[in-house]
């Protein structure tokens, strides 16, 4: 009896263990499930959009702005001035995702603008801009030139660059101004790149609040395109063959500026020398090359602003009441037809065929040399 006891002791033990060992591993089952929405997703990571794809890609700009990629579609304003230069009237400040207002203020010793120029415009060209603009930014403009200058040293001292590049009007004659002009700039931990040509006039007030409403944190390719489409050009590639990629540029001719941190990201390609072979593998000029490295390299894709002028452009349709709002303007075609602003002032015509001087005096009229009666 005793044993028959024991026995029906260990069977109830070893069912009780077992029936435990069930629940545990029940337990889990019973438990709520858990939803997959309410788990941790990743970040969905789009890539940027193209320059030229369509007019349903628009890209996302510094500050929360849309910039339309057509240029005829209308106007978006960046502070006080307009981009992409449509037949809207110009509008009221616009203040980014961020709050523009809220950062450190921008100066122009913040600013890096470049001139390229050659030997032989040293006295016709260099002349009028240092009697001009260059005067209220001598410590901001640098010259990049070909030819050793003692008159033109004297006048502007270290921001005088020799670059020791050929004279010649050539595609790597350019380049090799442009990749000097890149490391200097970066040399000089400045916020803002511009370039400029020695053609060009830079109204200096306008030129500091456009780049105020961009951080130079972010990645800023600002300029105005010579042509209505995007380029197409032939990579070359380490095989025999090549591929074809698109990308719009912003003209050299009328000007364009670079944020440091987009241009840091192009060190790969336009530091020591680079910028040269980058451009050797596409066969294209300088400002090309620029929105080759930003646009199909980086995917960055060009601000396009009606601000910067060049003597490419009629430059007698700029509406006389807006010429002393833009950033760069241009001239040319003294020999036939003048290609100049159309703006009366202090200086005819003869006096003044590029009308650079009759716009600084309407800037400036405080200005020595500027006549106090205009000619109109």
């Amino acid at each position: 009896m005793h044993v028959s006891s024991m026995g029906v002791s260990k069977l109830c033990f070893l069912f009780s263990l077992a029936l435990c060992a069930l629940l545990l591993l029940l337990i889990p089952a019973l438990q709520p499930s858990q939803h997959q929405g309410d788990l941790p997703q990743p970040r969905a990571h789009t890539k940027p959009a193209r320059a030229g794809t369509g007019a349903s890609k628009i890209p996302q700009h510094p500050g929360g702005l849309v910039v339309p990629l057509q240029a005829d579609v209308g106007k978006v304003t960046v502070g006080n001035y307009g981009i992409d230069g449509g037949s809207i009237g110009q509008a009221g400040v616009v203040v980014g995702a961020g709050g523009s207002r809220s950062r450190t203020p921008l100066e122009l010793k913040d600013i890096f603008i470049a001139v390229k120029t050659t030997r032989k415009y040293h006295k016709s060209r260099l002349d009028l801009l240092f009697q001009t603009w260059v005067s209220k930014a001598k410590e901001q403009t640098f010259i990049f030139t070909d030819g050793e200058d003692q008159e033109l040293r004297r006048r502007a001292g270290a921001n005088v660059v020799n670059t020791n590049c050929s004279a010649a009007h050539t595609r790597q004659a350019l380049c090799c101004k442009m990749s000097v002009e890149y490391d200097k700039f970066i040399e000089s931990q400045r916020k803002w790149f511009c370039h400029m040509d020695d053609d060009n006039y830079v109204i200096v007030p306008s030129l500091l609040k456009l780049l105020s409403s961009f951080q130079h944190t972010q990645d800023v390719y600002l300029g105005r395109p010579s042509l209505d489409h995007p380029i197409e050009a032939a990579e070359r590639v380490k095989s025999d063959g090549s591929v074809s990629v698109k990308f719009w540029f912003a003209t050299g001719g009328a000007g364009f500026c670079i944020s440091r941190g987009l241009a840091l990201k192009m060190s790969p390609w336009a530091s020591l020398g680079n910028f040269i072979s980058t451009a050797e593998k596409i066969r294209l000029p300088d400002d090309c090359t620029i929105g080759y490295i930003i646009e199909a390299l980086l995917e960055v894709t060009l601000t396009h602003t009606h601000l910067f002028h060049s003597h490419l452009e009629n430059l007698q349709r700029l509406p006389t009441d807006t010429v002393l709002e833009q950033v760069t303007l241009s001239y040319g075609g003294f020999e036939n037809r003048r290609n100049v602003v159309s703006i009366g002032g202090a200086f005819s015509l003869v006096e003044d065929p590029s009308r650079f001087k009759t716009v600084h005096c309407l800037l400036y009229p405080e200005t020595d040399w500027c006549p106090s009666k205009a000619h109109h």
